[in-house]
């Protein structure tokens, strides 16, 4: 069990009785699903063992989801069989699945925005005053022995629409934990959080495994699977590939069978010490999110920012693309000043953003690629307004094979597409203004390995052009592997800027604490 009685008032979790430790707790084996006779998992296999940490791995489309789902009894299988604590299951729901003991956090947000953080985390299994009326004080005391418990730092009384996207991530992981499962299915838990908060998470997970649960772990950070897990497990295309010890493998070997092949790590040019200043930042501020920040950035120069949650990193993209006007300060682009809190301008001046969350602000999910791709270039749009879409068409074709866009058509809804693909999405679009600058937030979120090393690809070869590259990252390898320089932000000021080809992680992430 997870925790205390007294942290879930309604007592949730599995009923049987748990079997010997050094037996498996959940195996599940020859897993095949096909949709209109499509596969899409062909044979999933999984061991997984009592107070273990075993990450799933594989590429956007591997099957990863299509098998989570199915152990969750979210979709009914085709082939094979599941077997927790030796007994056949069979899940119809989610419920049932909870029911026996297993739980899923997964990557997509579903909090209620008007009602706290208590009401979120127990919401459907409030404990009640006589069976009628909710017991608010109870459940609040619940909610704030589970996050202390978990070492969360989020207020219980506060609603989630005041919360950041970080909070908002912790309080859906502790509602999933909550239910005291012996199975925890964590679908890409950190996408939105930053290391700090990894590092709490990752402590809960060691006092979650030392009681006898166990966690199935799904995520693209490689770092985290060699730092957390204990066991992994291989799928390609569907089909499960291999299975062991992470202690036995090294990096190299993870990517290689994930992806199929060896995979070329981007490496960083020589910096052109001469290159005219494309971007400056003078002195801008935004009230408490960031003050008094003033760099630049050169003609094929990445200028990577780095710093914890809450540190002023997005809120200074975002005041740099026009999205929010700053209350002192002023931007420069190729030595012309940027009229402030206006993104039309600042796309036209020659700037171009991929933002941090792709599904929510980057695009629009039910309209087709070509649509997306389309979406800011005023170059496809007529005198009368109208897209032209004889236009249209040449540029999505020309911008799918640019950035090899895996689909059917370019008319195919992006919701259909997977993750590395909708990011490819949103960077044609942003590529078809023709920009100078680029500013990226978090461009490799929930994406996989090789969808990543070709987005470091891309950015390099824009930067070589001549062009310009602002760039926020979470994973410190990444911004180290990408930048030439490093601002390190910290409470909303900027505390350093080091050198990205002489500094390390441990130096990168200490300056930032």
């Amino acid at each position: 069990m997870l925790l205390s009685t007294g942290s879930n008032p309604e007592g949730h979790g599995k009923n049987a009785a748990p079997g010997p430790r050094d037996e498996p707790l959940l195996v599940a084996d020859g897993i095949a699903k096909s949709f209109n006779g499509v596969p899409a998992l062909r044979d999933g296999r999984l061991v997984l063992k009592r107070g273990t940490v075993h990450a799933l791995c594989g590429g956007n489309g591997a099957g990863k989801s299509t098998f989570l789902n199915i152990v969750m009894g979210l979709l009914h299988r085709d082939e094979g069989s599941i077997r927790i604590d030796g007994m056949a299951v069979d899940f119809r729901s989610a419920a049932d699945a909870l029911r026996h003991g297993v739980t899923i956090i997964t990557q997509e947000l579903s909090p209620v925005p008007e009602m706290t953080v208590a009401e979120n985390i127990y919401l459907g299994r409030e404990p009640k005053i006589g069976g009628l009326v909710v017991d608010f004080p109870k459940m609040r005391q619940a909610a704030k022995r589970l996050l202390d418990d978990l070492e969360f730092d989020v207020p219980v009384g506060a609603r989630m629409r005041d919360l950041s996207l970080a909070q908002i991530q912790l309080v859906e992981i502790a509602k999933a934990l909550s239910h005291r499962a012996d199975i925890v299915i964590m679908d890409e838990p950190t996408s939105a959080i930053g290391e700090h908060e990894v590092h709490i998470l990752f402590n809960a997970l060691k006092r979650i495994k030392a009681r006898g649960s166990a966690i199935i772990y799904v995520s693209h950070k490689l770092t985290e699977i060699f730092e957390i897990a204990d066991e992994y497990t291989v799928f390609r295309d569907g089909r499960f590939i291999e299975s062991g010890a992470i202690s036995s493998i090294d990096r190299n070997h993870l990517v290689t069978q994930i992806v199929g092949h060896e995979v070329k790590t981007v490496e960083k040019g020589k910096p052109n010490e001469g290159a005219p200043i494309l971007l400056e930042v003078r002195s801008l501020s935004r009230g408490s999110h960031f003050k008094n920040i003033s760099v630049t950035v050169a003609a094929g120069e990445v200028l990577g920012i780095y710093g914890l949650l809450g540190s002023g990193r997005t809120e200074f993209l975002e005041t740099i693309y026009g999205i929010h006007a700053p209350t002192a300060g002023d931007v420069f682009l190729d030595g012309a000043r940027v009229d402030p809190g206006n993104p039309k301008k600042c796309i036209q001046r020659g700037m171009a953003m991929v933002p941090e969350d792709r599904k929510d602000t980057g695009l629009v999910l039910c309209a087709s690629i070509a649509h997306n791709i389309a979406l800011s270039s005023l170059a496809l749009r007529a005198v009368s307004g109208f897209v032209r879409r004889k236009a249209e068409a040449a540029a999505t074709d020309r911008m799918m094979r640019l950035h090899r866009i895996k689909a059917a058509s370019p008319n195919v809804p992006v919701e259909t597409l997977s993750g590395g693909n909708q990011q490819k999405v949103v960077f044609a679009r942003c590529l078809l203004t023709n920009p100078r600058l680029l500013i990226c937030d978090e461009p490799t979120r929930g994406i996989d390995e090789g969808s990543k090393q070709e987005i470091y690809a891309f950015l390099r070869e824009f930067a070589a052009k001549g062009n310009g590259v602002l760039v926020v990252s979470s994973e410190a390898p990444e911004i180290l592997q990408i930048s030439d320089r490093i601002a390190v932000f910290r409470q909303g000021r900027l505390d350093h800027v080091v050198d990205g080809h002489e500094t390390t992680q441990q130096m990168l992430t200490d300056l930032a604490s």
